[in-house]
């Protein structure tokens, strides 16, 4: 089948999956696993709807295989909400443009569900027989993660998607260096969200008589801008060494990194930046309720990100340490997820890494960690699998526009990008099961 035709079909079934509004909540991805389960059948490829509630299931579809390595095609078909006052188009009309495929989860990540979908639909008109099974899963829930998706069907229903490599989203941008060289960023590792609430209390009374009380919001003030300054130690991590590596051809100091890289590439700079260092910022606050009332308690929370291998128990002294002794605060952690990596020496970075070179002569693979998380940690922790994040970008889009459409309005992407992620899909399954 030609590339062209590998093309048009992705194109078709990505326009199709964004006229499903999969919007989360409430989700309803029921609609979309219907599609791909009808799509599926249509090409020789059996697959089961797993669903906890009946409107938001997951798809698992399979391509069986012998008794070697199984690979997972990962991707989540729920989307955020789009308000159709601030797009140029209807927000879920699927509508082509200019070489541009325009809607809601175009590009997080109905694009690589279509294209997952169409690399195993592709190979299974071939007669591939993998080593062992090519699995496709289109789950829900990601966006929010309530109980849903993919971490329900690791704890439920493990023979469903075990595996020992996974591709997923998360990576994939294309960077072009000051002196023309090119790197593609898989996401191979991925830093823990955990964040924490700070309590301030003090004393309520009239805001017309502000002496008399004891304003727990003013006090709390003192505690954001103490966090909102501080700035960590950097240290590397493998994945950025490797970074580092591809990208200067050395590894400087930590301290060093983030200005060295600038030099090559200020994008590259503002991602290394926030791969240094445990983050933290404070992002809600909630006091009174009334405007004339003085607040006798102030709750702060913090969205905290920590390098893969840090844990809570690990950073709380430091945020104690920087926030100090002369204000009384109370410290509780919300939740801790995610902090995985996976190791580079393997078949499918190695796969990664042949398919780059090939796509585009003089380009090269480098490794980075995801700011944020992705339900790829799902399977690390559950399995130990492999999983990389990567749906490589044609470069028709420039990376910086591309990241400001993910969740906002007039999100869109290039069917180049369509194809090419196909090409990289069955490479990838034909490498490491061939």
């Amino acid at each position: 089948m030609s590339g062209t035709d590998l093309r048009d079909e992705v194109t078709d079934l990505l326009q199709r999956l964004i006229r499903v509004d999969t919007t989360n909540p409430p989700g309803n991805e029921t609609a979309a696993a219907e599609l791909l389960r009808d799509y599926l059948a249509a090409n020789g490829v059996e697959s089961e709807l797993i669903a906890k509630v009946p409107e938001r299931a997951n798809l698992v579809a399979r391509i069986p295989g012998g008794d070697g390595p199984t690979l997972l095609l990962l991707c989540h078909t729920d989307v955020v909400l789009a308000d159709p006052a601030e797009w140029s188009v209807p927000p879920f009309s699927g509508e082509l443009r200019d070489g541009e495929v325009w809607g809601r989860g175009a590009l997080d990540m109905k694009s690589q569900v279509a294209a997952n979908a169409v690399a195993m639909a592709s190979l299974a008109r071939e007669g591939f027989k993998p080593s062992g099974d090519l699995i496709f899963a289109a789950t829900a829930d990601e966006e929010v993660g309530a109980g849903f998706g993919l971490e329900w069907l690791c704890e439920e229903h493990p023979d469903a998607v075990r595996c020992d490599y996974a591709v997923n989203e998360g990576g994939g941008e294309r960077l072009e260096l000051a002196d023309g060289t090119i790197l593609y960023l898989p996401t191979v590792a991925e830093k823990m969200t955990a964040p924490f609430t700070l309590r301030v209390r003090g004393r309520s009374g009239h805001a017309s008589m502000p002496r008399i009380a004891d304003n727990a919001l003013v006090k709390a003030t003192v505690l954001i801008e103490r966090i909102a300054e501080y700035r960590p130690e950097p240290q590397l991590g493998p994945e950025v060494e490797g970074f580092l590596r591809a990208a200067l051809g050395e590894v400087p100091p930590a301290q060093d990194a983030v200005e060295r890289v600038a030099a090559a590439s200020r994008p590259a700079a503002a991602l290394v930046d926030a791969l240094l260092v445990p983050t933290f910022s404070p992002t809600i606050i909630s006091a009174s309720q009334k405007r004339n009332v003085i607040p006798a308690l102030c709750e702060i929370e913090v969205d905290c990100r920590l390098l893969p291998g840090q844990h809570p128990e690990h950073v709380e002294p430091m945020i104690r340490a920087v926030l100090g002794g002369d204000v009384d605060y109370e410290l509780e952690w919300i939740e801790a997820r995610g902090g995985t990596r996976s190791p580079l020496d393997t078949p499918l970075w190695s796969a990664l890494e042949e398919f780059v070179a090939e796509a585009v002569p003089g380009a090269r693979a480098a490794p980075l960690t995801c700011a944020g998380f992705t339900d790829s940690h799902w399977l690390r922790d559950a399995f130990g699998t492999v999983a990389y994040g990567f749906f490589p970008a044609s470069g028709e889009m420039p990376a910086e526009l591309a990241a400001t459409l993910i969740h906002s309005a007039d999100e869109r992407i290039p069917v180049a990008d369509l194809e090419l992620g196909v090409r990289w899909l069955r490479h990838a399954a034909q490498t490491v099961l061939g």
